[in-house]
């Protein structure tokens, strides 16, 4: 085996089928099958239509992504996938794949956290990460802060989401405005044409009493809702942009904050910055002006490599084998609820199925 491994990651977590491939931390492909359209009538993801989607776009998914690295399967060193947390329908689709294809290729197989991906993605623009890193997620279903010190063993939750979380909040927010799904993206966009200062709305646990490091952004929520739905009832006309502009200032002013507290307190000068909410702009530009003054180095993933992609799977999968760590065995099962304390998930193995293909990883 080349001292750089070469590994293929499958992410099914949501609604894109995710497949990479990676060499060591550099990327070969990053080949994706997305299926929010189908979604976007209902306003969310259905989870019935996300695992259908996945299984009609798996294989043709891997085959782009080995065409795009020129390599043939047969040349793997591993595969990789998101074993949890996720959507259980969707990650039974990408694990049931990921061990056909172990199993037929004679290659070990890494079941391993979602969220730890979307930190170790970093690793493909950036090299490998400090130790330790303090990272911040936010995604449709994530808002979370993590001192990661092994990111294939280590990684510590100081807060998460109580409630809805960021992205969360971006796609409720976008269905009052009328803005459409996903709502990432799109009160971005009217953001830019609005004054972030026009609206004051809530910051919510950031009072003296509330805890540190977690997160709420129900209440902002349903305060923009309700602010809404009062101009509506005047009769008067919603100023959509300031509207986004400011409800998108009160999320990140939360999230940059906690972070950079986070990180004076653990002593930690690297903060990374991954999960789908970290493609917009605002955050970006707030969390690198705060980080600056705080002398805190920011490490932020191109936008592309923000949102679920396999290439992060990929990722966090090479470094398991560069590291040595155990592979996961054939009786791998997907947990939606996957905590993250379980970067990886070893399973139990029965028999010495694949003995041969897990001590190499020793040699």
């Amino acid at each position: 085996m080349a001292d750089e491994p070469l590994v293929l990651g499958i992410e099914t977590s949501c609604d894109e089928t995710g497949v990479g491939i990676v060499r060591g931390t550099t990327l070969l492909a990053d080949a994706v099958a997305s299926s929010v359209n189908d979604h976007a009538r209902f306003g969310g993801v259905v989870p019935e239509i996300a695992s259908r989607a996945h299984l009609e776009a798996m294989v043709p998914t891997i085959q782009r992504a080995l065409d795009t690295a020129g390599i043939k399967a047969s040349d793997l060193d591993g595969i990789s996938v998101t074993a949890g947390p996720g959507l259980a329908g969707a990650l039974l689709v990408g694990v049931s794949a990921a061990k056909a294809y172990a199993w037929a290729l004679d290659k070990p197989l890494y079941g391993v956290n979602h969220l730890a991906s979307h930190i170790c993605v970093d690793q493909l623009e950036h090299g490998r990460l400090p130790e330790p890193t303090m990272a911040l997620l936010v995604s449709g279903g994530h808002s979370s802060l993590l001192l990661t010190a092994d990111i294939t063993t280590d990684v510590r939750p100081l807060g998460a989401t109580i409630d809805d979380a960021a992205g969360e909040a971006f796609d409720k927010v976008a269905r009052v405005l009328g803005l459409g799904f996903p709502g990432g993206p799109v009160v971005d966009r009217r953001a830019r044409e609005g004054d972030r200062k026009a609206i004051h709305f809530p910051r919510g646990l950031t009072g003296p009493k509330d805890p540190e490091f977690d997160f709420s952004f129900s209440g902002l929520k349903t305060a923009v809702a309700r602010w809404v739905e009062a101009k509506r009832r005047a009769g008067e006309e919603v100023p959509v942009a300031d509207v986004a502009a400011s409800f998108q200032e009160a999320v990140t002013d939360v999230l940059t904050r906690k972070a950079v507290k986070a990180c004076q307190q653990h002593g930690v000068d690297h903060l990374m910055i991954g999960g789908g909410v970290a493609a917009n702009s605002r955050l970006r530009a707030m969390a690198e002006q705060r980080c600056e003054r705080a002398g805190i180095r920011l490490r932020v993933p191109r936008p592309g490599l923000c949102t679920d992609n396999g290439a992060m799977v990929a990722a966090l999968g090479a470094e398991m084998v560069w590291r040595n760590r155990a592979p996961s065995a054939l009786d791998l099962s997907a947990d939606s609820s996957l905590p993250l304390t379980e970067v990886s998930v070893p399973g139990h193995q029965h028999g010495d199925v694949h003995g041969e293909a897990y001590r190499a990883l020793g040699s």
